[in-house]
């Protein structure tokens, strides 16, 4: 067994670490296909997701997951080899995670929003052999696989179509919006050589024994970085299961929880809270495949959802919907997120209104996702949380890279059991992304953030996105969190503009609330904001858009706002 243990004397302070937990973790020496196994031993019957009303049960993930990895087998997967998941949320995304683990081999999940010219990489650097993916997808990865030298092209692709795990008929409170059915129920043609996923099911295949062990590679996932082509991040069972088994622990999480799994899937989040954890715990998961607020508010009343983890923007759509009030959130316990901070107005909108608090987290694909994280019961708005177990988290200046003091600026350095492994293909770069600290090794995240005098932490910003106004710091994120609070902002994102005189100013991108599109201008938000934050803060110029860009996980896509503003194109 490896045990981790917290040293709550220096790095998570004693009085904000609950005392309802364990400060020690004994981790399993197993592997991610074990707690499948598990589960479907324990639960057979049971629900481990919903899909539009229709439910997919423990005892049949894993009589599917088993069909699909003899297929896999027999296509010629051996131990290790890295086979291509893309696709949005739905049950045949989890049957083929558990799928890939069992033939012994790796899963590559790819954003869904991918388009032709991006997905030949996630085929060429990994040296992917086998690609899983719905039927609207299936010409992308096809032409992007026939455009490279035949030596790198895919050698198998297996196409699932969203009805495979939907109900023929879909009751009102289940059903999406007209546009997004249609969507799921498109069966476009096939690619030559395509497989059907009923047909590799049917073969009734079964797999090999399995093989792998904890320090086998399990899941390569992508993150775009700072620099470059996308790398992948290397996580073995060992790294990954740290954050499965506390999760459960950290979250009141049991059996018995309910969740909503509209977080991607292919993202790092999305896989812990919507494919690992769920299947180590035995509970339950409500699938989206898109983001839909008003279906959303549906399924948490009529599925009594327990866990919602989110990002705040799926929280200030809620509040934008004229229907909110009439929301019933009542079963919620455990509301979580990440991804970005949650503005203090939202945040207590959310407690006056629903009696809810907002636990936030931070974590990159680099840590398995959470790397610290706010104690439901002790939570800090606008924080990061406290170092999760086993993990020494420090602050250090980015160019002496010594230690600050507490309350001082830093960049965040991580190190803990949940760290990856290095990036896939790229030694150099993953030399550069760790630091040594008295005999430790500590992953640069590349985020700027301070520790208060209770260990919790706060993240001020990209290490490479502050603005630089006469001399004045200005992270984005506070002007940000400020314009928040304007009765007419719905949301916005902040970015550095050129200025002859200042070197730079701030720019507000901002999408208006409904109420406020035909009466607010643009110097009405700067008057507002001279009234509400410090001089060299205030927007310069302030452009209104009808939405801001978003990454498949929701995050907001500040570099395309700042690489546009950098080439002239507003």
């Amino acid at each position: 067994m490896t045990r981790t243990f917290i040293d709550t004397a220096t790095h998570t302070r004693a009085v904000a670490w609950p005392a309802r937990l364990p400060r020690t973790l004994v981790i399993p020496e197993t592997t991610l296909w074990f707690n499948l196994e598990v589960s479907a031993r324990r639960y057979p019957a049971k629900a481990a997701y919903r899909f539009f009303g229709r439910e997919l049960s423990y005892g049949e993930l894993l009589r599917q997951a088993e069909a699909l990895a003899g297929w896999l087998q027999a296509q010629g997967v051996q131990r290790g080899d890295r086979v291509l998941l893309y696709m949005q949320n739905c049950p045949q995304f989890v049957v083929a995670f558990y799928a890939i683990q069992r033939a012994d081999a790796v899963v590559v999940p790819v954003n869904p929003m991918n388009r032709v010219d991006e997905f030949g990489h996630y085929i060429t650097d990994p040296q992917a052999c086998v690609a899983i993916t719905s039927a609207d997808l299936a010409a992308t990865v096809a032409e992007a696989s026939q455009r490279l030298p035949a030596a790198q092209r895919l050698q198998h692709l297996l196409v699932t179509r969203f009805t495979d795990a939907m109900p023929e008929t879909l009751e009102p409170d289940e059903a999406p919006a007209d546009a997004v059915l249609q969507w799921l129920r498109a069966d476009p043609p096939l690619p030559a050589g395509a497989v059907r996923w009923a047909d590799a099911l049917g073969e009734g295949l079964r797999p090999g024994p399995s093989t792998a062990g904890p320090d086998d590679l399990a899941l390569l996932p992508y993150t775009s970085g700072t620099t470059g082509l996308p790398k992948g991040c290397m996580h073995t069972h060992r790294t990954l299961l740290p954050n499965i088994v506390g999760g459960g622990l950290w979250s009141h999480a049991s059996a018995e929880a309910v969740s909503l799994g509209v977080v991607p899937m292919f993202h790092i989040t999305g896989m812990l809270l919507g494919v690992l954890s769920p299947v180590y715990l035995g509970s339950t998961v409500v699938l989206m495949p898109r983001w839909d607020r008003e279906l959303a508010a549906r399924l948490i009343s009529r599925h009594r959802v327990s866990h919602w983890t989110c990002i705040p923007t799926m929280i200030i759509d809620l509040f934008g919907s004229p229907d909110y009030q009439r929301f019933d959130l009542t079963s919620l316990r455990y509301l979580s997120g990440g991804g970005a901070a949650m503005p203090h107005a939202v945040a207590e909108r959310l407690q006056r209104e629903f009696g809810i608090t907002f636990a936030e987290g931070y974590g990159l694909t680099e840590t398995a996702a959470p790397s610290h994280a706010n104690p439901p019961e002790r939570a800090k708005l606008q924080c990061l949380g406290i170092p999760l177990y086993g993990v020494d988290s420090r602050i250090v200046d980015p160019e002496t890279l010594q230690e600050v003091p507490d309350g001082e600026v830093g960049e965040i350095v991580t190190h803990g059991p949940m760290v990856f492994k290095g990036y896939w293909g790229h030694p150099e770069a993953t030399r550069a992304a760790f630091l040594d600290i008295d005999g430790k090794s500590f992953f640069r995240t590349g985020d700027l953030g301070r520790r208060d005098e209770e260990g919790y932490f706060f993240i001020t910003d990209r290490l490479k996105r502050m603005i630089n106004a006469s001399g004045f710091k200005v992270w984005p994120s506070e002007v940000e969190l400020l314009l928040f609070k304007c009765p007419w902002v719905q949301e916005a994102c902040v970015i550095g503009t050129r200025d002859a005189y200042r070197g730079e100013s701030v720019k507000a991108v901002i999408v208006l609330r409904d109420a406020a599109r035909a009466s607010t201008t643009e110097q009405d938000i700067i008057d507002w904001a001279r009234g509400h934050m410090a001089a060299y803060k205030v927007p310069r110029q302030v452009q209104f858009v009808d939405a801001l860009p978003k990454s498949g996980s929701g995050k907001v896509m500040w570099r395309q706002l700042q690489e546009r503003e950098a080439v002239g194109g507003g």
